[in-house]
C-alpha cells in the first residue's frame, strides 16, 4: 500500500500546526504563560506562549509538519516498494 505524499504531508501539517496552536492556548488558559523560554521557541523564531505567538507557532508548525510528513510518506513509499 502506498501513501499519498501530498495528502499525508498536508494532514500532518494541519495536525502539528493546530496541535501547537491549541496547546499554546491551553497553556495561556491554565496560567503557565510566564516563565522560561520553551524549547519550541528556540526552534520556531517568534513563537511564545501568547496569543500572537500561537499564530506564529501555527504557521511554523504547519510548514514543519507539511515537510516532515511529506518526507516520511515519500520515504515509506520508497522503502515499502
Amino acid at each position: 500500500m502506498k501513501l499519498n505524499t501530498k495528502a499525508f504531508g498536508l494532514t500532518f501539517g494541519l495536525l502539528w500546526g493546530f496541535g501547537l496552536f491549541f496547546g499554546t492556548w491551553w497553556m495561556i488558559i491554565i496560567g503557565k504563560a510566564l516563565g522560561a523560554p520553551t524549547l519550541i521557541s528556540k526552534c520556531y523564531i517568534g513563537y511564545s506562549i501568547t496569543p500572537i505567538g500561537s499564530l506564529v507557532g501555527l504557521v511554523w508548525a504547519f510548514f514543519d509538519g507539511l515537510i516532515g510528513g511529506a518526507i516520511f510518506a515519500w520515504l515509506y513509499n520508497k522503502l515499502s516498494s
